[in-house]
């Protein structure tokens, strides 16, 4: 990245606990998510079984890669910035899937892309599980939910700062830089 003298403030995030915040919220979340679900249809019929082990782990998949994807339509709706400034991928050696734009955005903009997927592929796939009634997509959207931890985190750091304050991505690691303005 550039120079550190150009930006206000960095904001970085330990993956580590990142990781071990995001496992407790999946374990509470989850058992709270099935408590709801008993409380609004009764019991719980869930059967493991391989093919429903393997058809679990392709929604997580799947789920992972929209949540990065709305991360980019965040990226875009809320802060304007062009298709071509925006990436996605996983990073394997840092065990984490990304979005990032070269383009910085205001505050609120980006605390707005840092919560969409949130919304969208944790409490939305969460309250499709109750009206169908399909307790697996219930665990889906409770393991998103806890899969944005480090949105949250990020979040969190970003309400200390001004909305009109530009906030530049860093396209490697799960670092926030607070542009001084000029």
């Amino acid at each position: 990245m550039e120079n550190r003298e150009h930006y206000l403030s960095i904001i970085e995030i330990d993956l580590k606990k990142v990781a071990w915040s995001s496992l407790f919220m999946t374990v509470i979340i989850s058992i709270v998510g099935l408590i709801v679900y008993t409380f609004l249809h009764g019991d719980i019929q869930l059967t493991l079984t391989f093919l429903g082990f393997f058809l679990f782990c392709i929604g997580y998949i799947l789920l992972i890669v929209l949540h990065e994807f709305f991360h980019l339509i965040g990226f875009y709706l809320f802060g304007k910035v062009p298709w071509s400034s925006m990436d996605y991928g996983v990073n394997l050696k840092m065990g984490i899937a990304y979005a990032t734009t070269t383009v910085p955005l205001p505050n609120h903009a980006m605390k707005k892309a840092l919560l969409l997927p949130f919304w969208m592929t944790g409490v939305l796939p969460m309250l499709v599980g109750y009206i169908i009634e399909m307790p697996v997509l219930v665990l889906l959207g409770a393991w998103l939910i806890a899969g944005a931890a480090g949105d949250f985190a990020m979040y969190k750091e970003l309400r200390r700062y001004p909305k009109a304050v530009l906030i530049k991505d860093d396209p490697i690691k799960p670092k926030l830089y607070i542009l001084k303005k000029d």
